[in-house]
């Protein structure tokens, strides 16, 4: 959270003229629901499952530049899934960053916590590993604007010439 994946993957979208979505939102979308009702209805272990059937969806769809929950990318299924109908791409930027980002914003259910600062510390840390097995990686900082971080990661995926010669 706070990377800034709605902000570039809407500007990257329009600059590759695709749509972009939001598996998050599909999923509302689809259990006309939303995530926090799914969980306090169903619980995670069905919230995911949704989620990696939007995921597999969305994947076999039309191209589009598609935006995961946080938590998405760190199941394997799909991380698999994404790996082999996409390309994955981490948008890098360090903890200071993403808690300046984050730290007044009321939408972030998972940092109101009694320390939201550590609580994101610990999400950022155990989600490392899985973010770093992302395809591409396009770093960060706090004086790139959102256009300039879309135009890095179309710049990145030029080096996957099987994404962008079909857009």
């Amino acid at each position: 959270m706070g990377a800034g994946k709605t902000a570039v993957g809407t500007a990257l979208a329009r600059h590759l003229g695709v749509p972009f979505l939001d598996s998050d939102e599909e999923i509302v979308k689809a259990a006309n629901r939303s995530i926090a009702e799914i969980f306090e209805r169903d619980g995670e272990t069905f919230f995911r499952s949704r989620e990696t059937e939007v995921l597999n969806r969305l994947l076999h769809g039309a191209p589009c530049i598609l935006s995961t929950g946080g938590g998405a990318f760190l199941a394997p299924v799909n991380r698999e899934l994404i790996h082999q109908s996409g390309v994955s791409v981490w948008l890098r930027a360090d903890l200071d960053l993403l808690w300046h980002r984050v730290r007044h914003k009321t939408t972030r259910p998972l940092l109101r916590t009694p320390n939201p600062r550590e609580t994101l510390r610990a999400l950022y840390e155990a989600r490392l590993p899985a973010y770093a097995s992302a395809d591409l990686t396009v770093d960060s900082a706090s004086d790139i604007s959102v256009e300039a971080m879309a135009e890095r990661v179309a710049q990145a995926l030029t080096a996957r010439a099987d994404v962008l010669e079909t857009v």
